[in-house]
């Protein structure tokens, strides 16, 4: 199955102090370069009084998208090695801010990278990893006299398969939708006409890049 860059689920807003600076970084989990630039703009404009506002992103599925910038540190001592961190963390859809109030002592080149670099590693230490795996749609029309116990077969299948479930949908009948790695579809089909002695036929969607929480 193949492997896909990870994001996290949701901002994080983290300080550490060096030397009397202080470092607050800020992630936050984008869709789009816009998104990012956004989320950018935001910090900056709440931090107009920083010295430095350094940022590093990266975006696309398969993290193809990437720009830093040191935000008149010295070249090279802020955003890469931001971006030397997310990328050692196998990250995308993903843009790092960190804010710095200089505290009155140099830290020189080798003290800068890593200062920037351990604020932003320290900050995903504390972010909610989200993986994602190419996953297939697949449908299930169930009367509603049965859908309480195939929520629960469901439920424990992905659990066990890589899997995971949208929401339920109740209308004439119970819908309930699956997104399974492909290789597992066979198993999926097979027990589902297990658990309906024969009576549903599982319907196969499309195929995409999905968030797993981890």
């Amino acid at each position: 199955m193949p492997e896909y860059p990870a994001t996290i689920a949701r901002r994080v807003v983290h300080e550490i102090e060096i030397k009397r600076s202080r470092f607050i970084t800020y992630l936050a989990p984008v869709t789009s370069v816009a998104e990012a630039d956004a989320f950018i703009a935001e910090v900056r404009k709440k931090h107009w009084d920083a010295r430095h506002n350094c940022v590093a992103m990266i975006t696309g599925v398969t993290g193809d998208q990437a720009r830093s910038s040191d935000d008149g540190e010295p070249s090279g001592t802020a955003g890469v090695p931001m971006m030397e961190v997310l990328r050692h963390r196998d990250m995308t859809d993903l843009v790092a801010v960190v804010t710095r109030y200089f505290g009155g002592i140099k830290l020189g080149a080798g003290g800068l990278v890593r200062a920037y670099g351990g604020a932003v590693s320290e900050a995903l230490d504390h972010a909610q990893r989200v993986h994602r795996r190419a996953l297939t749609a697949v449908r299930i029309d169930v009367p509603h006299a049965e859908a309480g116990r195939f929520d629960n077969l469901l439920r424990d299948w992905a659990a066990r398969h890589d899997s995971t479930l949208g929401d339920p949908v109740y209308g004439a009948a119970a819908v309930f939708e699956a997104w399974a790695p492909e290789a597992e579809l066979p198993a999926l089909i097979a027990d589902v006409a297990t658990w309906s002695s024969g009576a549903l036929t599982p319907v196969v969607g499309e195929t995409r890049v999905t968030d797993v929480p981890a």
